[in-house]
């Protein structure tokens, strides 16, 4: 009987604990691989988070860049409409200007 009481009180308390999900938020970055070239020096791509001319954040890197999209995790930054992507292989493709929302008011990116 008493080997049963804590595993019954271990029940209780897994039962009563709160499961809430996390929820990550992401996107899907897509660029056109319609016309490539036929001599593709580097395959690999990256994609980076630029704003106020600095380039300051990979987001994603190692894919292969004939994949035409790649999805990405949202960063917690400050909250711009002034932000860049920038689609790295051999040389860079910036995306127009987008905002991110949600993140802090004040924070040093």
């Amino acid at each position: 009987m008493k080997l049963t009481l804590p595993i019954t009180m271990l029940c209780a308390l897994v039962t009563s604990v709160l499961a809430t999900p996390i929820h990550i938020p992401r996107d899907t970055v897509t660029w056109d691989v319609s016309n490539p070239p036929t001599d593709i020096t580097n395959p690999i791509g990256s994609i980076k988070l630029r704003k106020d001319g600095i380039t300051f954040l990979t987001l994603a890197s190692g894919f292969d860049i004939l994949l035409g999209e790649y999805e990405v995790t949202v960063p917690y930054v400050a909250e711009s409409s002034e932000y860049i992507l920038v689609l790295m292989r051999d040389s860079g493709n910036w995306s127009p200007e987008f905002a991110i929302r949600g993140g802090p008011s004040q924070c040093p990116v």
